[in-house]
């Protein structure tokens, strides 16, 4: 690990200042940054500390309906706040299959949204890799690449985001607070990650020094309260990464679909917002056949980036069962298992 300064300022507006210096970084739980710095991944030459900023560990209704959740809030107090997992039971889903019980404890909300991908060659300092080193090239490639992306990946990269925790929240319409040396401004988390392209090394909309402060769930998102759920197909049950993820919603009324939300996780550089299996979704009438129309529309676009083209149709399925598990209904509890494919596909039913 390389030398750095620590610095903890005592206000927003101290912690932008010391950020925007060039090799700054922000250090909140630090389950991410810390690893990569002590693997040489990242150098950063100034933390800023930000864990004392009270400001940024709050979760509040607004007045408009909408919930914001501070990006300092921990993953396991949001998953366990009895009032958040009822109304985005996804959500809270989503974040109890993250990681061990000790990681969630530590990690926040805004680290969640910012952590790394998970590449091996991204975290192996002498492999090639476009994020790390612009123009060095992608070892992945012709690499071990099962893991790999399916969707809007380029030759430059073809690595996933890990996140499990911004499935739903993508499918949600959850927005992102983010502060700069020019005020706050506001963008949709689908919009903040993202794609390669030939720019791999800009993995977010962020500019230097700027914060994420809050994540948004808008007053909408409490529609699908009955009919949400996040599935998650992995290698091993406990403590790994999704092969492929799905986040589906629903709102069923007089036999039909008349709202749905569909995105999919461990497919892409960004959480994947599979927009136009929605747009089919509306006004058919629940069951497997809508689903399964439904989720080819979502892979449709959908290529192997190397020997990962099983992952296509496992999406597609996974897709499916996420939709009839949210048609089911929301648990009353939140399974044993959460998010896991050998969870039961019990669900209690909300009809309207």
């Amino acid at each position: 690990m390389n030398r750095f300064d620590y610095v903890r300022p005592t206000s927003l507006a101290e912690a932008v200042a010391a950020a925007a210096m060039p090799g700054a970084a922000y250090l909140a739980g630090g389950t991410n940054l810390l690893d990569l710095m002590k693997g040489g991944v990242a150098r950063p030459e100034r933390l800023v500390d930000i864990t004392r900023l009270p400001e940024l560990n709050r979760v509040e209704r607004l007045d408009d309906g909408s919930l914001r959740v501070g990006a300092l809030v921990r993953n396991a107090d949001l998953a366990h706040d009895q009032a958040f997992a009822a109304t985005y039971p996804a959500v809270a889903e989503a974040l109890l299959s993250g990681a061990s019980a000790q990681l969630r404890n530590a990690a926040t909300v805004g680290g969640n949204i910012m952590q790394r991908t998970r590449c091996s060659y991204f975290y192996d300092t002498a492999s090639a890799c476009n994020r790390r080193e612009l123009g060095s090239g992608c070892d992945a490639l012709a690499g071990e690449n099962r893991h790999h992306a399916v969707l809007g990946w380029s030759p430059a990269c073809i690595a996933t985001h890990p996140s499990d925790f911004c499935v739903p929240l993508v499918a949600l319409d959850a927005v992102v607070e983010i502060e700069g040396s020019k005020g706050r401004r506001h963008v949709t988390l689908e919009e903040f990650h993202r794609l390669p392209g030939e720019a791999p090394q800009r993995e977010t909309v962020l500019e230097p020094g700027e914060l994420v402060v809050a994540v948004r769930l808008p007053a909408e998102a409490s529609a699908f309260a009955s009919h949400a759920r996040y599935l998650k197909l992995r290698e091993r049950t406990s403590y790994a990464f999704a092969v492929v993820s799905a986040a589906a919603a629903l709102v069923v009324e007089g036999g039909r679909i008349r709202q749905a939300r569909l995105a999919l996780g461990g497919v892409a550089a960004k959480p994947w917002r599979a927009r136009a299996a929605e747009a089919a979704l509306l006004g058919a009438e629940p069951g497997e056949a809508a689903y399964a129309g439904a989720a080819a529309l979502a892979l449709a676009e959908a290529k192997p980036s190397g020997d990962n083209g099983f992952k296509i149709e496992l999406a597609r399925r996974v897709a499916v069962r996420a939709l009839s598990l949210a048609e089911a209904g929301t648990p009353a509890r939140l399974p044993a298992l959460p998010a896991s494919v050998f969870a039961s596909t019990t669900g209690a039913r909300h009809d309207a």
